[in-house]
């Protein structure tokens, strides 16, 4: 399917919240039962990212927004220590947060890698352990798993990074 993009306004902050708590029940429905707990990411979260200009959504083509995800330029504070491995490389980087959109929608991390690696060539992006859809769709991107990162709270993630201009 084919998705265009555009900057998230305060006007997308319902649909966005709808689309967080609708990739909380994907997440659920796949065994994924400890990432994002109810409330998380955290409404200012997603405030924060259109203030900054960094959220954006996916519109499909009948114009329903159906994802949300934050690109946000480097460095990312979570991911300054790394641990059991090493980034790739120390280059300039942009980070995606906050993937989420309705169960229905078919090929949404793929159209968005698409579009930040268009954008930037060095990315780095973290997933929780239990995640195995993302995972898998990373890794078939050629994200190469990097280490361990902890989020400001302490929790894991498992921390990945391509460089597409290599």
């Amino acid at each position: 399917m084919k998705y265009t993009f555009r900057h998230s306004t305060m006007e997308d902050l319902p649909i966005i919240l709808q689309l967080r708590d609708q990739a909380r029940e994907i997440m659920r429905s796949y065994g994924n039962v400890n990432q994002w707990p109810e409330g998380y990411p955290l409404e200012e979260k997603f405030i924060n990212d259109i203030k900054d200009e960094c959220s954006f959504v996916m519109i499909d083509a009948a114009g329903s927004v159906v994802g949300t995800f934050a690109f946000i330029p480097g460095p990312d504070i979570t991911y300054k220590v790394i641990y059991d491995g090493q980034w790739l490389n120390d280059e300039p980087y942009h980070v995606i947060h906050r993937i989420a959109s309705t169960p229905d929608s078919h090929g949404i991390l793929d159209a968005l890698l698409d579009y930040c690696e268009a954008i930037a060539p060095n990315i780095r992006i973290d997933t929780h352990e239990d995640n195995l859809i993302m995972r898998k769709g990373l890794e078939k991107r050629g994200y190469q798993y990097c280490g361990i990162i902890h989020l400001l709270n302490g929790d894991e993630r498992l921390a990945f990074q391509k460089n597409v201009s290599l």
